[in-house]
């Protein structure tokens, strides 16, 4: 929605992505408020169709903005679409990491009770397990589940990690997944859980 203000009035036409990227640099308060009247719009629907309240609304695109201004005054910026494209997709993320941080322990565990055909898991022996196994990791695999968990995309995490792509980096989360599961399994305090489920 354009300000009301007629000083303003060509601001809202259209600023071309690279005016908007400098600007965002800059920390330029007109090409801010701009964004902010062009993009919250599909933020909002998008927040608020998966779960969100206003009040997130507002943190996600605030979080976005800073993730954006971080990515563009370090250089990191990789536009493959336009800049609002970019922009909701980094909203997006921010969001789903969001949703993964709050269901990141359910996650784990119906994953391991899946594999172990559990029905119920008692979520403060889980929690420990899962914890033990996680620090028995090496730094590299630490780094890549707690990156994806944090909402990057895997060709983010193959840049942050400088692997050589993101099939890789993907190739790479999987099987730390899958070393993070064997050290849970092995856990005497797992094995002595699932004896006592049968």
């Amino acid at each position: 929605m354009p300000l009301d203000s007629s000083n303003h009035k060509g601001l809202f036409k259209k600023i071309s992505d690279i005016n908007i990227i400098e600007g965002v640099r800059k920390q330029d308060d007109k090409v801010l408020n701009w964004l902010y009247d062009n993009y919250l719009q599909s933020v909002r629907s998008y927040v608020l169709k998966n779960s969100g309240s206003e009040e997130d609304v507002s943190d996600v695109f605030q979080d976005s903005i800073i993730v954006l201004y971080t990515q563009i005054s370090e250089n990191n910026l990789n536009l493959t679409t336009d800049l609002k494209g970019y922009f909701f997709g980094v909203a997006r993320n921010v969001w789903n990491a969001h949703l993964r941080k709050k269901h990141r322990t359910i996650e784990l565990k119906i994953d391991i009770a899946d594999e172990e055909d559990i029905e119920e898991i008692n979520d403060l022996i889980l929690e420990r397990v899962v914890s033990r196994a996680f620090q028995k990791l090496r730094p590299d695999q630490q780094m890549v589940l707690n990156l994806f968990s944090e909402g990057l995309t895997y060709e983010e995490i193959a840049l942050k990690m400088n692997l050589k792509n993101e099939t890789y980096a993907r190739r790479k989360k999987y099987m730390c997944k899958e070393v993070l599961l064997e050290f849970v399994k092995e856990d005497p305090e797992y094995q002595e859980y699932l004896r006592f489920l049968k």
